[in-house]
């Protein structure tokens, strides 16, 4: 059975050509693609079939595209990109019989169960109970979160808006930050803080308590940069700059604090799983145990939280992975 697996962000597509034999999958072929190059999807996939076409026999069976964008019944519409994707039309056009559109978050959800040890940076052991309940957690551009539970043989990811819950403070810094914020917005999400455009506002939080504290360094390495604080604090905090230590550091407790939380309310004992852009350039900063420190610090559930198994993903292809599962079961 042969099966295409996508990943489609605003930046760039991905496609892999699989194989799935009695629930093996055997990568074929795989392309990556300017997605900003191409007027819709399905002058991409028609590239990518015509590249493929040699290396294999037969017809592909089934399809599944991760999205960066809202699903809506049949369709899907890229968030950063003009691009309508509709199953009945990509299903008829190329002739396709079985194919799925999935949030790109849901995508990673999925994956989950496709890696192996050496995807995974374990921050915390604990215990891990089969077939409990998961959960995810990834910053980056956003926030994405999700929930996985056990159904049918394997894991079912139900997707969530997570990042748009009320960002609710653990300390007192973070009630600063928290009424720093509100002069900004009408109502102070969790992704208002935890993404990328959330560590510009830890970033410009604290240069307001302390104007002095960007060092010229600091400061000539974001201007040299052309982008926002974030990326450039992301290297200089852990580089031992003073300002952008204090701005990782909080965002790295806050992570940690609503892993936590997702932790209680899906009841993960099955594992939280840390994913997004971010995690994987601040893996030291994450190590360092402010993170599990705050996961961990739930009060009389401390206990429970110290037995879930905690890991950073650190394999960039998750989202494809997981779209080739979902394939392969179509």
């Amino acid at each position: 059975m042969k099966i295409i697996a996508g990943d489609i962000g605003g930046t760039k597509t991905l496609l892999q050509l699989a194989d799935n034999t009695n629930g093996q999958i055997t990568i074929i072929h795989e392309s990556r693609y300017d997605s900003q190059a191409a007027v819709a999807f399905d002058e991409v996939l028609t590239a990518f079939l015509k590249e493929a076409r040699p290396l294999f026999h037969g017809d592909v069976e089934s399809m599944c595209i991760g999205v960066a964008g809202p699903i809506s019944g049949n369709t899907a519409k890229v968030t950063n990109l003009p691009w309508l994707l509709d199953t009945y039309q990509l299903s008829h056009h190329f002739g396709i019989s079985n194919v799925r559109l999935i949030n790109d978050f849901q995508a990673i959800g999925y994956g989950i169960e496709g890696l192996n040890e050496a995807d995974l940076v374990v921050l915390q052991r604990g215990r891990n109970v089969e077939h409990g309940a998961r959960a995810i957690i990834g910053a980056g551009t956003g926030l994405g979160c999700a929930m996985l539970v056990w159904r049918g043989g394997h894991y079912d990811v139900l997707p969530s808006e997570g990042g748009h819950a009320d960002f609710s403070p653990a300390t007192d810094v973070q009630i600063e930050l928290l009424q720093f914020l509100r002069c900004k917005y009408n109502a102070v999400s969790i992704e208002h803080v935890l993404s990328g455009p959330g560590l510009d506002n830890i970033f410009d939080f604290f240069k307001a308590k302390a104007p002095a504290g960007v060092s010229d360094v600091l400061a000539q390495a974001i201007e040299a940069s052309g982008v926002a604080p974030a990326i450039t604090t992301l290297g200089a905090g852990q580089g031992g700059d003073t300002l952008a230590a204090q701005v990782l550091t909080l965002f790295v407790q806050i992570y940690g604090a609503i892993a936590g939380n997702l932790a209680l309310m899906s009841h993960a004992t099955g594992g939280v799983y840390i994913s997004g852009g971010i995690a994987p350039r601040i893996m030291e900063t994450l190590k360092n145990g402010e993170f599990i420190a705050a996961f961990n610090r739930k009060s009389k559930m401390q206990h429970l939280l110290e037995t879930i198994p905690v890991s950073v993903v650190s394999n960039p292809q998750i989202g494809l992975l997981g779209a080739a599962l979902v394939a392969s079961r179509l």
